[in-house]
């Protein structure tokens, strides 16, 4: 399965943010479609399990055709919130559930498909057979094309992987949540063929004003000129000079920080220009 080298995050589309209209989200459908996003991720507990249904409204209405997009989603995750009868926000992976949930985010994004469906967060209590059961009927049933995880580690990947493929984790990976290099993570998945997908690529630089993040505003600074990009470009392509080849998911849905963003993908950072920028974020040279 091919993914747009940037991928469209839809939490904050909905209620969960921008609360944007049916006329504006099938409008930014289109815009990013026509920058090279292609791929728009899902979860089904976005806005408390209403934006999915609020995005398939928006695309029967945006003039997309099915095939030139690739739609993600996930399961798992039992939010408590009104439109479920929840009493604690748990994980559940059963079988009779994951294929439940898939079929009601068909049904909410007006799809006969996912593209790729992952299991959002892993439970001390899921069972790989019964997962393996749930997806196999899936593919079999032609409601899913590729599977995969999120957050998962490398032991957990294995664990699953032993019974199925896993096609992709979408993990958490940023400037300054980059763990995943040195845990093993991205190894795992570069040696086994697993796609890295990257949620919350711009990390806490733009969120929190800390010692860190002050160090890489100013290495930023630095290096704007030089590769004639804004500070995000820089973050977005220090996390695609990666040998994993990792796809970072976006949220933003401004119009022009998503065209920097797919603008990013040609910036090629200079090897000593990628180490300066980590350098500054750990706050110490590599070993």
């Amino acid at each position: 399965m091919t993914y747009s080298r940037l991928i469209a995050g839809t939490m904050t589309w909905g209620s969960w943010g921008k609360q944007l209209s049916k006329k504006e989200m099938a409008a930014l459908m289109n815009f990013c479609t026509e920058n090279q996003i292609t791929t728009f991720d899902h979860a089904d507990i976005y806005g408390a399990y209403t934006t999915e249904a609020d995005f398939g409204k928006a695309f029967a209405e945006s003039g997309l055709k099915r095939e030139d997009v690739q739609l993600i989603s996930k399961c798992g995750i039992q939010y408590v919130c009104d439109n479920r009868n929840n009493k604690v926000k748990h994980y559940n992976y059963g079988k009779d559930y994951i294929i439940w949930s898939v079929e009601e985010s068909l049904k909410h994004l007006a799809t006969e498909y996912l593209d790729l469906l992952l299991l959002h967060r892993p439970s001390p209590l899921m069972v790989a057979e019964e997962i393996a059961e749930a997806i196999t009927i899936l593919k079999k049933d032609g409601k899913i094309r590729d599977f995969g995880v999120s957050n998962f580690t490398p032991s957990q990947m294995d664990m699953i992987g032993l019974r199925m493929d896993i096609d992709v984790n979408q993990i958490e990976f940023s400037i300054t949540e980059h763990s995943s290099m040195h845990n093993g993570t991205l190894d795992f998945m570069k040696t086994n063929g697993i796609k890295p997908m990257a949620w919350s690529p711009l990390g806490s630089v733009f969120r929190e004003d800390t010692e860190q993040t002050r160090r890489i505003h100013k290495q930023l600074g630095e290096l704007m000129d030089k590769y004639s990009a804004t500070e995000d470009q820089l973050l977005l392509a220090w996390i695609m000079k990666h040998p994993a080849n990792i796809h970072p998911v976006v949220g933003t849905t401004t119009k022009e920080r998503l065209k920097q963003a797919i603008e990013a993908s040609k910036i090629n950072l200079e090897l000593e220009d990628w180490f300066l920028i980590l350098t500054v974020a750990q706050g110490h040279k590599v070993p």
